[in-house]
């Protein structure tokens, strides 16, 4: 990708915009092909079986940590000009917005790039949720959620410890470190090949982590072409896709940026990914029941990604890939609160409602993790 040939011809926005679809469009088409999805993973690892899904995530996960460090070590990226790292970032909102996501998330039956992905192959569900997470999420940010939100992350910031910098707060060097992610990433292979997830989904699962270094990339060069500041960046679901539903709702050309090719860019990789393979099919809610389960579980996840600073993508894998305290605060508060929900809405109150034989062949009582298209 030639992006002085991009910003001349097109304009540094622009370019920008493209970016964000290419690298959103390479995420969506992978990620709807391996079936990444970290409620499906925590789900799967709190009922006691470290399977393919762990698997798959924690091969996403190393591959964005190992291709971040080495991006960092050829000088091709600065971590400390990040946002999560150059500014005072809210431990408090970390770890509560952390717990609402996750909440969010089992009940939604699926993180935000996870529904965005879904909605893609047709599920009606996903995009519904979706929507209403994006809406939640720009209400949380400059709307009437925004002074709750703000009063949340106030009390601990990480302006009382110096910095969100885990490594500089840890002491353990960047070498160590990479090390220690490198053999991450070859037990995740390990775990893959054992639990015979296979060659294509975990290439795709290699790719979908790779999109995170390349967006870390992309961002860092424009950096140095454009005219105007950019914002150093990667992935994340909880800015962009309030900042694209905003774009349909403000005059054209007002909000053109990386976030904003994103999303868009998201969709169309799945859907074409999905259209290839023949899983493209429509979804919709098996009643009210289940549709106030998806909505409540998306308004959580809307409130909670913007509360703690990124989504399940957002800080789980791109905010952790650069060693952001805060990130690794809500990435491990989405784990716990995923579990928890688990366990009392999908396991406990519903074996109570619910036959044992009947539980374990309905997938709304279950929770459908093991459900690719729900």
């Amino acid at each position: 990708m030639n992006l002085e040939f991009l910003a001349d011809h097109f304009g540094d926005n622009f370019a920008l915009l493209i970016g964000g679809a290419v690298i959103g469009a390479i995420f969506g088409a992978f990620a709807q092909q391996s079936r990444f999805c970290l409620r499906a993973a925590a789900i799967e690892f709190s009922r006691g079986h470290v399977g393919g899904k762990v698997a798959i995530w924690l091969i996403v996960f190393s591959t964005a940590i190992a291709g971040t460090m080495l991006l960092s070590a050829f000088d091709l990226f600065t971590a400390t000009e990040a946002r999560q790292l150059a500014s005072p970032q809210s431990l408090s909102g970390a770890a509560i917005g952390g717990l609402m996501f996750g909440t969010g998330m089992v009940l939604a039956r699926g993180c935000s790039s996870r529904l965005l992905v879904l909605s893609a192959t047709g599920n009606l569900r996903a995009l519904l949720s979706g929507l209403v997470f994006a809406v939640v999420a720009q209400a949380s940010l400059h709307g009437f959620l925004s002074p709750l939100r703000e009063a949340l992350a106030t009390p601990l910031t990480t302006l009382s410890i110096g910095s969100n910098d885990l490594l500089v707060l840890s002491s353990v060097s960047e070498q160590t470190a990479l090390g220690l992610v490198l053999a991450g990433l070859a037990a995740s292979l390990f775990l893959a090949l054992w639990r015979k997830v296979g060659i294509w989904k975990t290439t795709a699962s290699f790719a979908v982590g790779a999109c995170i270094p390349l967006a870390w990339w992309f961002t860092n060069a424009m950096t140095s072409i454009a005219f105007e500041p950019v914002q150093l960046e990667s992935l994340s679901f909880t800015g962009p896709s309030a900042d694209t539903l905003m774009l349909f709702l403000s005059s054209p050309g007002s909000m053109i940026d990386f976030d904003v090719g994103l999303v868009p860019g998201v969709f169309i990789g799945a859907f074409l990914a999905a259209w290839v393979t023949g899983e493209l099919e429509l979804q919709g809610f098996e009643g009210g029941g289940s549709m106030r389960r998806y909505l409540a579980g998306a308004a959580l996840m809307g409130f909670g990604g913007m509360l703690a600073g990124g989504c399940a993508v957002g800080a789980g894998v791109t905010g952790a890939s650069i060693f952001a305290l805060t990130a690794w605060v809500t990435l491990f508060a989405i784990w716990i609160a995923a579990a928890v929900t688990d366990w009392v809405v999908d396991r406990k109150m519903a074996g109570r409602t619910v036959p044992p034989q009947a539980l374990a062949a309905s997938p709304d009582a279950r929770g459908s993790e093991l459900q690719p298209g729900i």
